[in-house]
């Protein structure tokens, strides 16, 4: 008696699978380079400079990791920087910081409008900032006028 063949591992995938993952990494880049050029903003303002061992404090990761970020953030033409010097933004990192920074005001004062504890409103607001719509940002600012 013949034993069954086994079947075959799929080895195709599904383009919709990878097509998903490429936007889910897309956005996830989005979201890291806004956290970071609201970050340097926030440095400059503060204290007149934002230095690369200040951002790695700021946001609580590796001189190494933030080192590798500002070479991607550089490329895509966000900040600019030398070796051991200050980091700036570029115009366009300055827009993208400052619309961060003002869709986490507009979350920020929905949440708390609607009786969020002020410190679970501020972490709530630091992720939700990346997610929400234009549609839904525009329904809190209605929300907030009345």
């Amino acid at each position: 008696m013949k034993k069954a063949p086994k079947p075959k591992a799929k080895t195709s995938h599904d383009p919709r699978l990878s097509l998903h993952l490429r936007r889910v990494r897309k956005e996830h880049a989005l979201e890291n380079a806004e956290d970071y050029v609201e970050a340097i903003s926030d440095l400059i303002l503060n204290t007149g400079e934002a230095r690369a061992i200040d951002l790695s404090k700021q946001l609580g990761l590796s001189h190494v990791t933030v080192g590798s970020t500002l070479r991607r953030l550089k490329r895509e033409g966000l900040v600019s920087f030398e070796p051991y010097r200050s980091i700036f933004l570029t115009d366009k990192g300055s827009k993208l910081a400052e619309e961060s920074r003002h869709r986490h005001q507009l979350v920020l004062a929905f949440l708390r409008h609607l009786g969020v504890p002020d410190a679970i409103a501020q972490a709530d607001a630091e992720g939700l900032e990346h997610h929400v719509s234009k549609e839904t940002l525009a329904a809190f600012k209605r929300v907030l006028k009345k």
